[in-house]
């Protein structure tokens, strides 16, 4: 039916090579079907490596390694990484290296940088969504709170937009999705223009 506008219909299904269940539950919020393949690959940093390029290149890494284990279905993958002036601010190793992480982004803005890349059997998509993100200058008590209740150890910067972070952010330029992980109408824009079956 030319009026079906079903999920299925809108949206085509596709692969997710992540383990986030904040980019799975992304995906789930906005109605896109897909299924999660997790990808193993190396997540060091090259030698004097931009951010950009950095989660750019993992993000593709991602979604190659994938692709050659499924068939036919598109593979989406992305990676994000925080950037505070140059240094880039991966995850955490521990509740320690959290409250460290935490303590330098109180009272500055800093970028979270989301590499996307959607594979098919033919062609890969790639780009980069940033956004600034202010926090509250934060006292030892609340540095120590956010260090534990935030969960930090999955998650680049040690914190969580959408969860206790959310007490102490000041303010966002751009894309909130994108913060939490997964910058939904960039992967929505790269899919459609790239595959020529924009709506």
């Amino acid at each position: 039916m030319p009026n079906d506008l079903s999920k299925e219909n809108f949206l085509p299904p596709i692969v997710l090579a992540s383990a986030s269940p904040r980019r799975a539950e992304i995906l789930r919020s906005v109605g896109w079907p897909f299924q999660v393949i997790v990808p193993d690959i190396d997540e060091s940093p090259d030698p004097n490596e931009m951010a950009a390029e950095y989660v750019k290149r993992l993000a593709v890494g991602k979604a190659l390694a994938v692709r050659d284990r499924v068939d036919a279905l598109p593979v989406l993958a992305a990676d994000t990484t925080v950037v505070l002036g140059d240094s880039i601010i991966g995850k955490p190793a521990d509740f320690a290296e959290a409250k460290r992480m935490i303590g330098l982004l109180s009272g500055r803005w800093h970028e979270v940088l989301t590499g996307v890349a959607i594979a098919t059997a033919d062609k890969v998509m790639a780009d980069v969504q940033r956004t600034r993100v202010r926090f509250a200058n934060l006292s030892e008590r609340e540095i120590e709170f956010l260090s534990r209740a935030g969960n930090p150890l999955d998650k680049a910067g040690a914190y969580a937009v959408q969860g206790a972070a959310a007490l102490f952010i000041e303010a966002i330029e751009g894309d909130y999705w994108n913060v939490v992980g997964l910058p939904i109408s960039l992967v929505y824009s790269l899919y459609f223009r790239n595959l020529g079956t924009k709506k």
